[in-house]
């Protein structure tokens, strides 16, 4: 099963560069993308049903903000975009999920975590954010249940996933208690940061550019895209790769094959 999970930073912007055909070249199982920003009735069929697929999606109230999707190949055993008690997962559509041949696949938006343009603080947000995804999977985890988590994380784990760590080191996305935060949550919920898994010392690995000073070019970025599977389906995994050959955004699309 290949998944692939790609913050497009705008459906409708990428779908004018080549996102449809996007899936006729890679042919992915299932393809999560972040910060959709679009409500249903903005964008065309084409867009809503991509290449046949069946999709699952999650707008937020605010437009032109957040939102997520899931397109998968075949149609999902179950999908969910509503999480009742866990209301931060719906005020920007941040989470799609699924039910796919045996397994819980999550597609997640996790808050920036800066201070908005009207003052508002937002790291609390995104640390408790953190904390009802780590109640809402535990249960699942106790359960038995394959967990596989897709997406824009916002935050660089270790000092390897972010260029220049000494000058950010107190930048949102890179704060010790985002950084703490994260590695709490692969513990509490026993998953497993698959890149790392495969590559614990690789340096210069990046998912995120800025558009500014010709970042990407220079390799100037940051590792906040992630894959994360529970500990059982690790030894699963047969091929793991960041797609920096693929254009449209300023993240990269990650890419996973699990059996």
């Amino acid at each position: 099963m290949k998944l692939i999970s790609w913050n497009v930073n705008g459906i409708r912007a990428v779908a004018k560069k080549w996102f449809l055909e996007f899936f006729d070249t890679e042919k992915p199982d299932v393809l999560g993308i972040q910060e959709t920003k679009a409500f249903s009735h903005q964008i065309g069929p084409e867009l809503l049903h991509p290449g046949g697929y069946f999709t699952t999606r999650h707008a937020g109230e605010r437009p032109g903000y957040a939102g997520t999707a899931l397109f998968c190949k075949e149609q999902p055993d179950q999908q969910q975009v509503v999480f009742d008690g866990f209301q931060k997962f719906h005020e920007d559509g941040r989470i799609t999920e699924v039910h796919y041949q045996g397994y819980t696949i999550l597609n997640i938006y996790f808050p920036n975590g800066g201070t908005r343009a009207n003052g508002q603080e937002m790291l609390t947000y995104k640390l408790k954010f953190y904390d009802e995804l780590a109640q809402y999977l535990i249960p699942k985890k106790e359960a038995g249940e394959k967990i596989i988590l897709m997406g824009d994380f916002n935050i660089c784990h270790t000092e390897i996933d972010i260029a220049r760590p000494e000058a950010n080191k107190d930048s949102i996305g890179f704060k010790p208690i985002e950084r703490k935060r994260i590695g709490d949550f692969m513990q509490e919920v026993g998953l497993v940061d698959v890149f790392r898994h495969f590559h614990p010392e690789k340096v210069d690995e990046y998912t995120w550019w800025s558009y500014r000073g010709g970042a990407r070019f220079r390799n100037v970025g940051r590792r906040i895209d992630y894959m994360m599977v529970c500990e059982s389906l690790i030894d699963k995994v047969t091929s793991f790769r960041h797609r920096q050959d693929i254009m449209g955004s300023d993240h990269c699309p990650v890419e996973m094959v699990i059996e």
